[in-house]
């Protein structure tokens, strides 16, 4: 009686003999298979080669991006530690929130920065960080668990840009101290895709928490 061995009877049968074609070694040229490539017969030979050749395309694809996205991070990285040198340089007190925002325009090319803070000490009271803020707005910065980047939702902080009209995209920064919110760093760009809903926020939160930390001495 003749028995019909179907594809995964067969697929066993070389996985538990490993050394099948070695001792076969004729029908590795005599096997053929059809290539995805060329849509022609091809041996099993051809056929390893070509699905060799994808997986080593794809590796290098793989690798390329990795080289791009380690390139992207050294320059945020540069960016990052200039603007925190501009912070140290600072003469602090008011002095210091004008110079965190100017540096952020400055060394990542935002197109438009700033901020707000309340709860002051006396001595800032009148300064321009310190102009009056709605409740509604002081709520959302308390809301904010993480960074909100993405379109602009007609947020009444990106009022407090010069040329809020333009702005399409926008990075909405809470400012925290001791688990409070005391102020909202706005960030904004007529660029839509600028500030997108998928871009990475790691970096953007650590940029929170050091603005957070040079501007707490400013709190009453």
């Amino acid at each position: 009686m003749t028995v019909t061995l179907d594809s995964a009877a067969v697929a066993q049968y070389l996985a538990d003999h490993p050394r099948f074609f070695e001792e076969h070694a004729g029908l590795l040229g005599e096997v053929k298979l059809s290539s995805p490539l060329t849509g022609k017969a091809v041996s099993l030979q051809e056929r390893q080669m070509e699905v060799m050749r994808a997986k080593y395309n794809a590796l290098e694809l793989r690798m390329a991006e990795l080289m791009r996205t380690a390139a992207d991070n050294t320059v945020i990285l540069n960016r990052f530690h200039a603007w925190h040198l501009a912070l140290l340089k600072s003469t602090g007190g008011a002095a210091l929130a004008r110079d965190l925002v100017d540096a952020l325009v400055t060394q990542f090319g935002v197109p438009q920065a700033t901020l707000r803070l309340w709860n002051v000490r006396p001595e800032h009271a009148d300064a321009w960080f310190a102009a009056d803020v709605a409740e509604d707005a002081r709520l959302f910065a308390a809301s904010l668990r993480a960074p909100y980047c993405g379109p602009n939702k007609d947020f009444e902080a990106l009022r407090w840009l010069d040329e809020a009209d333009g702005v399409r995209s926008t990075v909405l920064l809470p400012l925290t101290s001791e688990g409070v919110s005391f102020g909202l760093l706005v960030m904004g760009s007529p660029d839509a895709e600028r500030f997108s809903p998928v871009m990475a926020t790691d970096f953007l939160v650590q940029l929170g928490q050091s603005a957070s930390a040079a501007l707490a001495p400013l709190r009453a």
